[in-house]
């Protein structure tokens, strides 16, 4: 039979699992000695946990990778995500600093599934991914990463599912408890305090001759830090350069001679490629408090010695408290724009504009998520060959970003001096750009009396998403040696609900400067300078064009707002709830699977086949505002406007069912080698935001910006065809090296189609009778029909020629739509299924111990490609694989005599983030991350068997994280967090 195979590590990893991948892990005896005499060999911390992982590796018929806690309540890293990209082919992405959400060979975080001993986790923040920094590792014993088809196995992981396994206290019997308490030191903080606590204590104990058991995690985070941002939400193609002179490197050879102005580089027409310029740019400093809870309670029950059963609740709490402020300028790249430079690509790396103004804003928001998850289990062995599982649970996680106890929402205000004479943009040096004004009067600076209030944004957005499922699983194992070793048939069912609403009172105040400068006092702005704003950056700290910025109180702001203008603080004074929904997803499914094993030419071989079928039904139920019509408020704002109380009511209906099957194949070639093949379908249903099958559009309809979007219910998944194959060599204790290919074709990728359409009751008063006439007084008063004014100079023309109307939500003089304006023309977007695309890669793995040296050593990497990626020089539809890049992990350590020192090293490439930009033009440009390496290390101390002192340190290189658009001189972001560095000490018995 296969166990007959067995040889010494095969069967130390099989004691290991039915032990539990926490416990300690038990030395194979010698084959004859008595078990009075059997010595036990610990195997624990670094090695120990390194060990486990790679007999779990060694074991499993598919390809499927491990990480296992050091020792009880010693997970290898603070944060699972952190945890997560030390294994091949995974990497993360990040938040607030640290790791949030993984990608495994390419495949981006709603590819992914994660589980929680086995069970679908509803996503964070309304997806299907799930954001791991807000579940504690304490409580943690293992994380698996299955990166094959398994039929066994919940569907919805095309790049991997990976499985969260805690504490079981019927697997360890016996009484355990650890106890750790850490201060928490981050280099970033300013306002916050500069140590803030960690606490976590899990307790697990047997009673009854180990037939009831108890287990109890509790822990407790908080955190301060500053993070320092640069940003420009958006680059627009093509939108001219008005009468502005330029230098284009392209004219020399582009530009027929006979247009060129001689001796120079002049561009004549504007026209030579595409040109590429800023919405505009902010540098922003928000300082946030995060807190974290976490608690999981486990009760087991074993009437008998063939069945227990298992009741669980986890529940996190995860608040995050950010007070900004934030700095910057507005292009409008028209009529005033008077001298550019472009590079190659037509992106503009320097360029100066007359007017506008030096924008301050302040915000606040609170964004509290909440998950907890309750699940009974019912394991019987029924008889010698039949074993049965029963398993149901009821999970949620909910967000709310207006959880502030005092304002009960999430704000943003915007002050400025809206008398700058000339501003210009440089990125033609350092890391992040730089903008540099010019005032009246030849003044250095902006005076704080001239600030004006622009207007306040005032919104909350509440959502839940939650999953019920309920799974049966069954085997029989054969008694006779054979070649069928057992079979396998489940069933399930899953309900996936995503439900949200959201309140927003639009712009409020006076929605453009209008003189009221006695709103606010002299004395309510603080200068401040740029010494330490970025200072991580070349270009950044007092190197930036604009070293100083003022700064304000935002319920200071807000009150003085409320008090003047009468405008509106809670989100639902307005207008009530501005659109709510839900969309529900239910899958039926069930699968069958068989385990078979034979030798062949004296080499063991497993095969696993398996086939799961699922059938899915999507409902989406949607209510939302009705559009009214559309004003031109100042000279750079417009708004859509609704009917009041009015909403809309719209329901959608899909459906789907699929066949999934797979197969692996381990062929061990020498007792060392191991060799496997796999292949098999997997998927992943479309983004939820994707099915929600409702029409909106921009509620800040400026030119270039009329856009929409609209859901399809009707989306089918990415189904995915898996070929893997890979070689093993187990060379010595804990020491292996592996290489592995992979191969996915995936269907139905999503690509965006766009429309343009009108709707009734929309008109546009930019190409009505009263902008023509506007823009025609304009050129006769410039005396030069070639003229090209801006947008802002035909709406103060329309106002001057009498074309305005008061209007009594700003309390001024605007311009409004009129029934001889002709429908504006919206452009917009809707996903659909569309063509296959193709990804292979390379993993490598090594790990090696130096003998008794105490010495250790892993690195892996993986390198992928394929024909989905984004083509920055093309405008066309395109459906790219965010996410995907090349990527590498080393960890170094020492483990002696109760020292640990361990060294720890993550890189990974530029990588797709997202397609669109939040204030890019039309074509939908990309979003890219820059390449980004972090080094992190821990020290541990056993002070005796049971005490441990340790020291951490994370980011200790202080590394920054930026991204870019099109091409690498379309800068989008630049943040900046700072090392932080945890001192504590745990107590385990």
């Amino acid at each position: 039979m296969k166990q007959q195979t067995f040889n010494k590590n095969r069967l130390a990893a099989s004691i290991a699992m039915l032990m539990g991948s926490a416990v300690i892990l038990p030395a194979v005896a010698q084959e004859n000695a008595p078990a009075e005499e059997m010595e036990v060999i610990q195997i624990k911390g670094i090695r120990g946990s390194l060990a486990r992982s790679m007999d779990m590796k060694r074991e499993a018929t598919g390809v499927v990778d491990a990480i296992s806690a050091e020792d009880m309540g010693k997970f290898p890293d603070t944060n699972l995500a952190e945890s997560l990209q030390r294994i091949t082919g995974v990497t993360v992405s990040r938040s607030n600093g640290e790791g949030s959400q993984i990608t495994v060979r390419g495949f981006g975080p709603d590819f992914n599934l994660v589980t929680l001993n086995g069970r679908q986790m509803p996503g964070t923040g309304n997806s299907r991914s799930y954001s791991l920094e807000n579940l504690a590792s304490e409580g943690v014993s293992a994380l698996e990463v299955y990166k094959t088809a398994r039929a066994e196995n919940p569907s919805g992981g095309l790049g991997a599912t990976v499985n969260i396994v805690t504490t079981r206290p019927l697997d360890a019997p016996g009484l355990k408890y650890s106890v750790s308490g850490k201060g928490i030191y981050d280099t970033s903080t300013v306002k916050g305090d500069d140590i803030t606590p960690q606490v976590a204590a899990l307790y697990s104990n047997t009673f009854a001759d180990d037939t009831f058991g108890v287990a109890i995690s509790l822990s407790m985070q908080q955190r301060d830090f500053q993070q320092q941002s640069a940003n420009i939400p958006g680059w627009q193609a093509d939108t001219g350069v008005g009468n502005g002179v330029g230098i284009d490197p392209r004219a020399d050879a582009n530009t027929p001679e006979e247009d060129k102005t001689p001796g120079s580089n002049e561009v004549i027409d504007g026209k030579i490629g595409h040109t590429y310029l800023p919405r505009q740019i902010s540098y922003n400093i928000n300082d946030v408090e995060r807190s974290r809870l976490n608690g999981q309670l486990t009760l087991q029950y074993a009437p008998r010695d063939d069945m227990k059963m298992t009741l669980d609740y986890v529940r996190s709490e995860a608040e995050t408290s950010s007070k900004g402020q934030g700095f910057g300028v507005w292009f409008n790249f028209g009529g005033n724009i008077t001298s550019y430079e472009l590079d190659e690509n037509g992106t503009a790396i320097n360029f100066t504009e007359t007017a506008n103004d030096f924008a301050h804003s302040a915000s606040q928001n609170t964004t509290q998520v909440t998950a907890e998850s309750i699940g009974f289990n019912f394991d019987w062995q029924l008889t010698d060959t039949i074993h049965m599982e029963l398993d149901y649970h009821d999970s949620t996680n909910n967000t709310d970003n207006g959880a502030d106890k005092g304002s009960r929402h999430a704000g943003n205000v915007i002050l400025a001096p809206n008398n700058i004479v000339t501003k210009t943009y440089d990125y033609s040096s350092g890391e992040i750009p730089s903008f540099i004004m010019t005032w009246p009067g030849g003044a250095k600076e902006a005076n704080p009396g001239d600030f004006d209030p622009l207007f306040a944004q005032i919104g909350r957005f509440v959502g839940e998403s939650g999953v019920k499922q309920f799974q049966f699983h069954s085997d029989w194992t054969n008694p006779n040696d054979s070649f069928l070793v057992n079979a396998k048939f489940g069933l399930s069912h899953t309900e996936q609900t995503i439900g949200y609403w959201a309140a927003d009172n639009g712009n409020q105040g006076p929605n453009g400067y209008n003189g009221n400068m006695a709103v606010f006092p002299d004395s309510m702005f603080t200068r401040q300078d740029t010494g330490d704003l970025l200072d991580q950056l070349a270009g950044g700290g007092s190197d930036l064009g604009t070293n100083y910025y003022y700064t304000f109180d935002y319920a200071e702001v807000i009150a003085r707002m409320a008090d003047y203008f009468g405008i509106d603080t809670d989100p639902l004074a307005t207008d009530g709830i501005d659109a709510s929904g839900q969309l529900k997803e239910t899958t039926s499914g069930a699968y069958l699977q068989t385990a078979l094993f034979f030798e062949l030419a004296d080499m063991p071989i497993d095969i696993n086949l398996g086939v799961r079928y699922e059938k899915s039904d999507v409902e989406s139920t949607v209510l939302q505002k009705v559009e009214d019509y559309m004003v031109w408020s100042n000279p750079t704002e417009w708004q859509l406007r609704y009917v009041a109380g009015a909403k809309g009511l719209v329901v959608s209906e899909g459906d789907y069912d699929l066949t999934l099957p797979n197969i692996d194949i381990k062929m061990e070639l020498t007792d060392d080698i191991v060799g496997r093949f796999s292949a098999g379908k997997t998927i992943t249903r479309a983004p939820l935001g994707n099915l929600v099958g409702v029409r909106s559009l921009s509620g800040s309809p400026k030119p270039g910006g009329r856009t929409g979007g609209s859901g399809n219910t009707s989306l089918l998944p990415f189904e995915s065809t898996n070929i893997d194959l890979s070689l093993e060599y187990y060379y010595d204790e804990s020491s292996y090296v592996s290489l592995g290919y992979f191969r996915k074709s995936v269907k139905n990728f999503i690509k965006t189609d766009f429309s343009t359409i009108t709707v009734e009751g929309l008109r546009d008063p930019l190409i009505g009778p009263r902008a023509t006439q506007a823009i025609q007084d304009l050129k006769d008063a410039a005396g030069d029909q070639s003229f090209i004014p801006s947008d802002g100079d035909v709406w103060n023309q329309i106002i001057a020629n009498g074309g305005g109307k008061y209007d009594a939500e700003t309390d001024n003089i605007i311009v409004f739509q009129n029934d001889d304006d002709p429908l504006t023309e919206w452009l917009i977007s809707q996903p659909s299924n569309g063509e296959t695309k193709k990804v292979d890669g390379v993993e490598f793995a090594i790990q090696h111990m130096f003998g008794e040296s105490g010495f250790g050593a892993s690195f892996n990497a993986t390198v992928v490609n394929g024909d989905v990626e984004y083509d920055v020089n093309s405008f066309a539809q395109q459906s790219p694989l965010t996410g995907l890049s090349d990527s590498a992990n080393a960890q170094l350590f020492y483990e002696k005599d109760g020292l640990s020192v361990k060294v720890t090293y993550a890189w990974r490439d530029n990588y797709l983030i997202g397609v669109g930009q939040a204030q890019g033009s039309a074509e939908a440009p990309p979003q890219f991350a820059k390449e980004y390496a972090q080094t992190d290390m821990s020290i541990n101390y056993d002070v005796n068997d049971n005490l441990t002192v340790f020291f951490e340190g994370l980011n200790i290189t202080n590394e920054t994280e930026q991204g870019y658009g099109r091409y690498v001189e379309q800068f989008l972001f630049a943040r900046q967090y700072g090392p932080r560095y945890t001192l504590g000490a745990r107590y385990t018995f």
